[in-house]
């Protein structure tokens, strides 16, 4: 019987629930959507979803998208789980940087068990979020309180606390690394351009001027 409690999916599988997640949660997600997201063509994506129908994993309705069954959010969130704490592990015990432990974890969290997946949550402290600021949804699914407010959204005077990254792009995130910009971070935004969207910002003794596109991606939660 499909979908029982310990079968083993190909990573194939794994990695197209995860998308659908990370897409849409528990709304539709279209076919074209989880190509890009994939990097695959959209016959093959189309190709997948029948079979994760029949597995019970998700509910595809042409023309309306993919959704997630619970059994699909279960699978989704258990990837999620493990990827995070892989990359936590990565960057806190080997020495990993924050720019790297993302595609390493892609490969090594479809290797993990769950029981691996507790031990390794237990080892780091049970942590609430990875090295990017992503919540880590616990055992149960739930996941932890994440402000996210855009930089870019940030007034002239007012200070974000950095929460997340919301890019796994390794050449922004080694940007970021070289400025500074990671969660915890105090910005104050001293200038916003009205054409272009350019954001000025300080923290310490620096000052430095940020693209709109990557001020959207710095989120987290503004200093009353």
């Amino acid at each position: 019987m499909p979908n029982v409690k310990g079968d083993k999916v190909s990573s194939s599988v794994e990695d197209h629930l995860k998308a659908i997640w990370l897409i849409a949660k528990r709304e539709a997600a279209s076919t074209n959507a989880l190509a890009e997201q994939l990097g695959v063509a959209a016959p093959s994506v189309s190709s997948m979803l029948g079979k994760l129908q029949s597995l019970g994993f998700v509910e595809h309705e042409r023309y309306r998208g993919v959704r997630l069954t619970e059994s699909g959010v279960r699978q989704a969130l258990r990837l999620l789980r493990g990827h995070r704490l892989i990359e936590t592990f990565l960057l806190e015990h080997l020495g990993y940087n924050w720019d790297e432990v993302h595609d390493e974890a892609e490969r090594l969290e479809h290797a993990v068990s769950e029981r691996f997946t507790e031990r390794l949550a237990e080892l780091l402290g049970h942590p609430t979020h990875d090295p990017h600021g992503d919540p880590i949804p616990g055992p149960d699914g739930a996941f932890p309180k994440t402000p996210s407010t855009p930089l870019a959204k940030v007034e002239v005077g007012q200070t974000l606390v950095v929460s997340r990254l919301m890019t796994q792009a390794t050449d922004a995130l080694s940007y970021l690394a070289l400025l500074g910009v990671q969660p915890g971070r105090r910005l104050r935004v001293t200038k916003r351009e009205p054409v272009g969207g350019l954001v000025h910002i300080c923290f310490g003794d620096r000052q430095e001027v940020l693209s709109k596109e990557l001020a959207m991606l710095i989120r987290g939660e503004i200093l009353a």
